[in-house]
């Protein structure tokens, strides 16, 4: 697989993409990707127990471990490029039988600790070397599955949102939780690209700006995504900062403008009532990139508000898909994992409009 650096994107490198390599060795779907910032490396975790480490430079894969004991969730890359977060499948129930019951009883009488000792049961999040395969570190406090899972871009601050209804704040260095906050819903979390801001996602499609150096304060913000309640399940900012990417368990997208929060686009795709989809930006923040409910995937010019190519993922609905931080590539998996690049040799093709000034949508995909 021929790997190209990443210049300037235009509608023909992004109409050209293709598959360049697949790895079909999964046990069962692929829960969750990341890339590294600055290593050509990406990261996968999957409903085998699965975390795998993959060069994209060269497309091979370097390393396999397996997680029995907890499962692996959701993943990304910490600041080293051998050392993942990774959340747990398994061994969340803060019960644990009759005889940690028992146990957990003593230690409250002897301690008088109880609220601690409830926080601490479920080991939902783990440091993970890859290089040794050894766990660095746990993280407990949740007590219900991590849905969403990112680290500081700047320092070793990395937030985590649970179907508990609650958003954590951590340090890689220390074990105890750093902060909390308690919110409605299903909650998704993002830091912007400069680690100042971070966005939480709650329930009626409400979405609040926190300074990451101020967060007990409350949001300094917060924007309504008009006319959907659905939740939302992905966020992302653009490296620029200026606009981010929102994905709703409905299978709309939206763009928003990341300073006033109004809307600059969006698009509704096919459902997948089984399957949340994922979309991305590039990056240099004028595409996005999306999979969708009938197994096709669809990129389109922000600024020129057309799509510029729909392609036949030919893996089924790509629940995770991902831009390369500096290459010209993307990433697409369901129980298939692919790397797309662009075809020099695939003929340039007029892009489609979008609904923009009674233009008609394209069959598959509908602007908001």
């Amino acid at each position: 697989m021929a790997m190209t650096s990443l210049t300037e994107l235009d509608d023909d490198t992004v109409r050209s993409m293709s598959i360049g390599a697949v790895f079909s060795e999964f046990g069962g779907k692929i829960n969750s990707i990341d890339f590294h910032r600055k290593d050509d490396l990406l990261v996968t975790a999957s409903e085998d127990d699965s975390v795998r480490l993959y060069d994209i430079a060269s497309a091979k894969l370097l390393k396999t471990t397996f997680h029995k004991k907890h499962g692996a969730d959701r993943i990304c890359f910490t600041h080293h490029p051998s050392s993942v977060i990774c959340s747990s499948t398994y061994n969340l129930d803060s019960t644990g039988g009759f005889f940690s019951y028992c146990f957990l009883l003593i230690f409250i009488y002897h301690c008088f600790m109880y609220e601690r000792v409830m926080e601490n049961v479920a080991e939902s999040l783990r440091y993970l070397s890859m290089y040794d395969n050894r766990c660095l570190r746990y993280f407990k406090g949740h007590k219900e599955r991590v849905v969403s899972l990112c680290m500081s871009p700047i320092n070793d601050s990395f937030m985590s949102g649970s179907l508990d209804h609650s958003v954590r704040i951590w340090d890689l260095r220390v074990n105890a939780c750093q902060g909390i906050l308690r919110l409605r819903g299903r909650p998704t979390v993002a830091y912007d690209q400069q680690g100042l801001v971070f966005a939480v996602a709650m329930e009626g499609g409400a979405i609040k700006l926190f300074d990451s150096r101020s967060y007990d304060k409350g949001p300094f913000d917060t924007f309504l995504v008009g006319g959907d309640t659905a939740e939302v399940c992905d966020i992302k900012f653009s490296n620029d900062g200026k606009s981010m990417l929102l994905t709703t368990t409905s299978n709309n997208i939206y763009v928003l403008d990341a300073y006033g929060g109004e809307k600059r686009c969006g698009f509704s795709l096919e459902p997948s009532p089984n399957t949340k989809i994922e979309a991305t930006f590039t990056p240099d923040g004028q595409y996005v990139v999306s999979g969708s409910g009938d197994g096709t995937l669809h990129a389109w010019n922000i600024n020129m508000r057309n799509e510029v190519s729909c392609w036949n993922s030919h893996i089924g609905i790509a629940s995770c898909l991902k831009w390369a931080p500096r290459r010209a590539m993307f990433v697409a998996a369901s129980t298939v994992l692919t790397f797309w690049i662009p075809d020099s040799s695939k003929s340039t093709v007029e892009p489609r409009p979008m609904d923009v000034e009674g233009a008609a949508p394209s069959e598959n995909v509908s602007q908001q």
